[in-house]
This record gives structure tokens, sequence and C-alpha cells, in this order.
């Protein structure tokens, strides 16, 4: 296997511009994000922030004041409503088995919509196991929820509701305050939570507006260090911790924290949010040069998701008909290009994603699609030349298969 590695690995030698698209799944860390992480891993606050000495007390400062940063990004009330946790993926745990268990006895069915990410899906079939059931909300054909009949699957049984306020595949920036009202006057005691780890540094985001009991953002989704995310937890909302372990600061997740990290969360949240228009701006103008000049050049394509002001500004997700993805996604590296074929959780299984399936995409169209993502920090010469080798990979691809041979 290592062998196979370092032989594609050698195919790759040449490559005179690189283009990196696949910020679903990982992201290049700014310079002044590394930056600002290096000191708090030998030079100060390296200690544990438990501890009553120098370090300790440093550390501690450290992480009060990077949570206090995200806390205002995010729109939270109280420095004590976010906690730190080693990314989005448990963030989504803490948020559904940590709510779903501190009111079980107030009901244990757990509502979501038929896309959200793979952690959410997963957990809720874990949930399965200590009796809670789940209800899955359908969506139409761009990816937003059916409101009636989310209005009519919530009830007094219903303990927990999670939906993304950004679909991470689709960019379908879902009516998060609507759907929360209709919880909420179904029934009061539900608790209602959002990934919104695509919205975080993309669009207008305040969970006290939204009027949401709890929401997840994520360090990498925003040109931050992988290993770190937080969970925001409205004052009053009753969480059970779902790890023991040494006690830290933070009383709903235990162990040492990681100080380095934390901070170059907040950098990078600081990088997004002090030009945010001009940031977002910038996303959606290179976007959409990219998703026009593809369909300008090439026929038998669909954009997956909605248009315009109804899909975070960053997101491009396209199926190309016949031209399998994960062999366009290799045809593209060897040029430069790196972008990501279906969903980044379930690529290797070699099944279609379960987001584009639930949008009445078929196999073959859902086989054939490529999600890729901008950056403030891409260029105009970036999607010049994405623009000059995708389609010319495309018709390759065609040339040599004709059809993917999946219906």
């Amino acid at each position: 296997m290592v062998e196979n590695v370092k032989e594609l690995l050698k195919a790759h030698a040449g490559i005179t511009h690189e283009v990196y698209l696949d910020n679903e799944n990982s992201t290049i860390v700014p310079q002044e994000v590394v930056d600002a992480m290096l000191p708090y891993y030998n030079q100060r606050a390296y200690g544990n922030p438990t501890l009553t000495h120098k370090p300790g007390w440093e550390a501690f400062e450290t992480i009060m004041s990077s949570a206090q940063k995200i806390s205002g990004f995010v729109g939270a009330k109280i420095l004590e409503e976010l906690t730190f946790t080693p990314s989005e993926t448990e963030a989504n745990n803490l948020a559904l088995m940590g709510s779903a268990f501190a009111n079980k006895n107030k009901g244990k069915k757990i509502v979501i919509s038929e896309i959200e990410p793979i952690n959410v899906l997963h957990v809720t079939e874990l949930l399965r196991k200590f009796g809670f059931t789940t209800t899955k909300i359908p969506v139409d054909n761009e990816g937003f929820i059916d409101l009636e009949k989310l209005k009519e699957t919530v009830d007094k049984e219903t303990s927990v509701v999670s939906i993304a306020a950004v679909n991470n595949e689709l960019g379908t920036i879902q009516p998060i305050k609507e759907a929360s009202s209709i919880v909420k006057d179904r029934n009061p005691d539900a608790v209602f939570h959002t990934d919104a780890s695509d919205a975080y540094g993309r669009i207008p985001l305040n969970v006290r507006d939204l009027k949401v009991d709890l929401a997840t953002v994520s360090s990498y989704k925003i040109l931050g260090p992988r290993g770190i995310g937080a969970l925001y937890t409205r004052e009053g909302v009753n969480v059970d911790k779902i790890l023991e372990g040494q006690i830290g600061t933070q009383k709903l997740w235990p162990g040492i924290e990681n100080t380095p990290l934390i901070v170059g969360f907040a950098r990078a949240s600081e990088l997004a949010f002090q030009n945010f228009e001009i940031n977002v701006n910038r996303m959606r103008k290179l976007r959409n040069e990219l998703v026009d000049g593809i369909f300008a050049e090439l026929s038998e394509v669909k954009l997956n998701g909605p248009e315009g002001d109804k899909r975070a500004p960053d997101n491009a997700n396209i199926s190309f008909m016949r031209c399998e993805g994960e062999a366009l996604t290799i045809e593209l590296s060897l040029n430069g290009v790196y972008v990501s074929s279906g969903s980044a959780c379930s690529r290797r299984l070699l099944q279609p994603s379960h987001v584009l399936v639930a949008i009445g995409r078929k196999f073959s169209e859902a086989h054939g699609s490529i999600l890729m993502k901008t950056t403030r920090y891409h260029t105009e010469e970036d999607i010049t030349y994405v623009l000059k080798v995708l389609p010319n990979a495309v018709k390759r691809l065609r040339g040599i298969v004709g059809s993917t041979g999946v219906d």
C-alpha cells in the first residue's frame, strides 16, 4: 500500500501550479494562524490551565481570552456558554448524546433532517441502543427542509432536534430561525441543536437571534488548525457529559485543554470576521466564476443545491454526467487541482452521498459529482487555471469511459 502511494506521488512530479479546493475535508492553515500558535507550544502558556503557577495561569488566561473572542463571533451571551472539543465531530456527539441523556425523562424522540452530517447520523443510530428513536425530515431538490413536515413531526415526546445551518455538501442555507420557532411552539422542552460549522465565517450567524439551544462550530472550516471545535450551549440548557477524565476548566469536556489549537481557532476566527463582507464577497465572486466557467465550457453538468443567496458563498457542488467522480479527482490531482468527490465521509465506501440521493440525484449523477470550496486566499489566476484543467479532464475521461455504468 505504501509503495502504491509513493508511485502515485511520483506521478505528480512536475506540477507547476497547485489549487487546493478540497476545503470541505481539510484546509491549508494560513501563516498568520501558524505564527499565532507557535509560542504556545514552548514559550508561554504551555502549562495546565487548572494548576496554580505562572504557566498554568497564563494558559487559563489565554484559553478564556480565546473563548471570549469566539463567543462574540457566534453571539453567545456569556463566556461559559462555549465548550472546546477536539473537533466538530466531538461537539456534535456532545450536543446530541449529552442533551438526549440529560432530557430522556421528557421524551426519547430525536428529529433530524435526512441530509445531516455523517457524525450526526451515526450518533442517532447509536442512541437507538439506549431506547431513542429517530425521525428524519425530508428535503426538496435543493436541500431545504420541509418545515410543514417538521411541524407535523415534533411532539411532546421529542427531546432533541438537530438541523445544520448550512449543509456541508450542498451549501444550502437552512431556515434555522423558522425551524427553531416551530420546534419551540410544538414543544418548549425540546432541545434545538444546529451544526453551524459551514455557516460560521460564511454567513451572518448569531445564536441568540436564531434562538437555538446548542450550536457547533469548527476551526478547520474557517482555515484554522484541525483538532479543535466548540459547542455553544445556551445558559440553562441541560447537557450531560459523555466522557469522564481529568477535570479541566470546562464542565462538559474533561482533559487538559489544547492551548495552541484554541489560540489558532481564535486567530482564524479573527481573520475571517475582521473583513467579513470583503471575505464573503471574494469567496462568492470566485465561486461564481468557477461555476459559470464550467457550465460555459461543458454540457451534461448539473449544479447540486440552490443558486444565489440561498447558498453558502464558498460552495460549488457539480455533477458531471458520463464521468466518474473518483477518476476525475485523480485526473485533476495529477494536474495540481485538488477537489473531493461526493461526501468526504463516505467516498471510500464507494457509496453515493446520502445528501445527493436525498435531493433526488440518480446514482450515476451522485457518483459523478465533485465538491469544491473557495477561500479568501484563492486568486483569479487559480480559477483560470482550474477552468483550463477541469474541462479537459472531464472530456478526456468521457472519451475513455463513455459512461459510469451506474444508474
